[in-house]
């Protein structure tokens, strides 16, 4: 059995991994814990209803307005989940007025994450397990739907738990072979330019190519990545900072710090994201310095890694 060596300043803990008793105590911790899947508002447990085969565990909104489908499983999974998760898919793709229905009974949707386009939904499936055999990993990328592959193992000392998550990728040389999973909106300027002032849009990219450009300075391991609603820096799947749209024409700096140690920072901020645990500092493009935020942006990091 591996153990991990937890190093504290009180000296060295081990810690051995504490596999989930039960199907359900895993699916439980993966819904009570929104933190390992930030970007996802999780609508219902054991969906029910609607003549489909089978029932997804969880159903969510992401961000970018797609429906998600989370199948989860207690045991390694291999390229037999396919068959298994194809039918919630085409499920959600022809009954969009039953997760309308749950979308408008959820009370605390937040702000950002987007209304999905009931007439043309995009459905994301995420599947999770302690273990997912890496032959699968090529397989589902050649169905046309989205799917992400996520490993998430705990370990314990004590009363202490860490959830260790690891999202399984292509290799660059076969994703480079793979043929673009159908459907997918690429988030770039020309996209936002079709739903937001053109001249706020060359400020946003240009404040975030500046980011970047710090980013790369400082060997933050960090990637850039685009959605709907902002320019995220990501380590993995946690987020440190980015740029979000506030609205048609005004854009802000968002940085995930607790309250707290946000207040005592300067810029001051504009204000606070209990929902999504960030500080928000709204941006003018005709004063607003990049280098102003270098603090703010370390001091996230540091926290994060």
């Amino acid at each position: 059995m591996a153990n991990l060596f937890w190093k504290t300043r009180k000296g060295v803990k081990i810690m051995q991994e504490r596999p989930f008793t039960t199907e359900a105590d895993f699916e439980r911790t993966v819904f009570n814990t929104k933190e390992l899947l930030e970007d996802i508002h999780f609508l219902k447990r054991q969906i029910r209803g609607g003549g489909k085969v089978g029932i997804p565990d969880i159903i969510g909104v992401d961000e970018n307005g797609r429906v998600c489908i989370i199948e989860m499983k207690n045991k390694p999974v291999d390229v037999s989940i396919v068959p298994q998760i194809l039918p919630y898919a085409f499920w959600a793709e022809t009954h969009p007025d039953a997760i309308n229905a749950l979308w408008l009974q959820s009370e605390d949707r937040p702000e950002n994450v987007t209304t999905p386009n009931w007439d043309g939904l995009e459905v994301r499936i995420l599947v999770i397990a302690p273990s997912i055999l890496r032959a699968t990993v090529g397989f589902v990328s050649k169905i046309k739907y989205h799917v992400d592959l996520i490993e998430i193992k705990r370990w314990g000392e004590g009363k202490n738990e860490i959830l260790v998550v690891n999202k399984l990728e292509e290799d660059e040389h076969r994703k480079m072979k793979s043929k673009p999973v159908k459907g997918l909106t690429p988030y770039d300027a020309d996209f936002y330019k079709t739903e937001r002032n053109p001249k706020s849009v060359e400020a946003f990219m240009r404040y975030a190519d500046k980011v970047e450009a710090i980013v790369k300075k400082k060997g933050w391991a960090l990637e850039m990545k685009f959605n709907k609603q902002y320019c995220g820096f990501r380590a993995g799947f946690p987020l440190a900072f980015g740029i979000e749209w506030i609205g048609t024409k005004k854009f802000a700096f968002f940085v995930k710090l607790p309250e707290p140690e946000a207040r005592r920072m300067r810029p001051k901020m504009t204000r606070y994201d209990p929902r999504w645990k960030q500080a928000v500092y709204f941006i003018d493009p005709s004063k607003t310095k990049v280098a102003d935020f270098l603090q703010l942006f370390e001091k996230a990091y540091t926290r994060l890694t």
